[in-house]
């Protein structure tokens, strides 16, 4: 089992490395159907978007048509500018939509807060020829900006996308793609890099990705490898008190591992102002605290003869798999949140679905034992009573 356990345990490494090649759509061989043309381009990294752009440096003006792609019926999209800062709040936007008859509606709004709605405004700079098509399930929003250069020519940019309630919109998504869809253009050079790949957002989304991983490898694999030794091992008379060694390590090794992952969640949390993931925090917190006193009701076990010992077992085997249960579920609601590439879902997956055939396998080998187990002892008793009898009547 041990062995088996190890080899489970690197081809769940071997598979989330895993990467698989894509052909991705770029911007450089793109023709507008009005024939419109600019100087340069960038693919943004998510989101399925594009912007293409002209500056002119003397007179400050900005041209600029952002593409949106994938985009089903019942969608809104935002590109902006944020002369303050990297993030959402302060960021000027151009906001687009299809609307009931057949139209799109394209306007400007100032957002000041997290809690800010799309609400139509004035921005902090000029915008003309503000304008939007919608077709074949791709929205383009053409305006003109007025910026003066500064900062070396550098932008902060945001894009967003979301959903409509009739012609109402409403929030967009908080996870995923739509936390990492801002960047800083160069309007010199015309490079772009994105803000979730350097600085302060790398260090965010390395610790996104940490937190994902610690998680799953902690709560999400080692707890259910260290309840399948425990359940099934115990089993095998040649195993003696190895098996709850085996046990006690694997369990308390994922429980160390899983309070540094819960810590980087916090932490996380913490840095993350406006940005709630509620079900998730709330299931992260109750495993966190079951799976404490799990670990501390360990040093209550009362020996095996103990007339409590059974309710103890009741105990420890109800708040183990409940422990189990919210992992597997909380690890898939993360991933919702960190939205990876499928490999990973699939890889994570693919884990989860091995460890239940590998128990269902020996829980079905388990009771074969015991029930012949069973019945070599009733026959065994049965011997040595005939045995017995006999000798009373010899």
């Amino acid at each position: 089992m041990a062995k088996s356990s190890t080899l489970l345990l690197c081809l769940s490494v071997f598979i989330f490395i895993i990467t698989e090649s894509s052909l991705a759509q770029t911007c450089s061989n793109y023709q507008f159907s009005s024939n419109s043309l600019f100087e340069s381009c960038n693919d943004l990294p998510v989101l399925d978007s594009f912007l293409h752009y002209t500056y002119d440096s003397s007179s400050g003006n900005l041209q600029v048509a952002y593409r949106h792609n994938n985009l089903s019926p019942g969608k809104w999209v935002a590109w902006a500018v944020n002369p303050t800062s990297t993030g959402m709040v302060g960021a000027q936007a151009i906001v687009a939509y299809p609307i009931s008859d057949g139209t799109v509606r394209a306007y400007t709004s100032p957002i000041s807060s997290y809690q800010t709605s799309l609400q139509e405004g004035e921005l902090s700079f000029n915008v003309s020829e503000l304008s939007a098509t919608y077709q074949n399930n791709e929205m383009i929003v053409f305006a003109t900006l007025s910026l003066p250069l500064t900062n070396g020519g550098n932008i902060n940019t945001v894009w967003q996308d979301g959903s409509l309630s009739g012609n109402s919109l409403l929030p967009h998504p908080t996870s995923g793609s739509n936390i990492r869809s801002v960047s800083t253009l160069n309007l010199i050079s015309g490079t772009s890099a994105s803000t979730s790949g350097g600085g302060a957002g790398d260090s965010k989304l390395k610790k996104r990705n940490i937190h994902g991983i610690l998680n799953a490898v902690s709560w999400g694999i080692m707890m259910p490898i260290g309840a399948i030794i425990a359940r099934y091992l115990r089993v095998s008379k040649s195993a003696g008190p190895a098996w709850f060694y085996l046990h006690v390590t694997c369990q308390a090794s994922a429980y160390i591992i899983g309070v540094a992952g819960w810590g980087t969640g916090i932490k996380l949390g913490s840095e993350s102002e406006g940005i709630q993931f509620s079900t998730h925090r709330a299931i992260g917190i109750a495993l966190f605290c079951l799976a404490t006193v799990q670990v501390f009701a360990m040093f209550l076990r009362p020996k095996p003869e103990h007339k409590y010992r059974l309710y103890w077992n009741i105990y420890h085997h109800t708040v183990g798999y409940t422990v189990i249960v919210l992992a597997v579920v909380n690890i898939f609601k993360g991933l919702d949140i960190l939205n990876p590439e499928k490999q990973w879902r699939n890889a994570y997956t693919a884990i989860i679905v091995t460890l239940g055939l590998v128990a269902a396998v020996l829980e079905g080998f388990t009771w074969y034992v015991v029930i012949k187990r069973g019945k070599a002892e009733e026959s065994s008793k049965t011997s040595q009573l005939g045995n017995g009898g006999r000798s009373q009547y010899a």
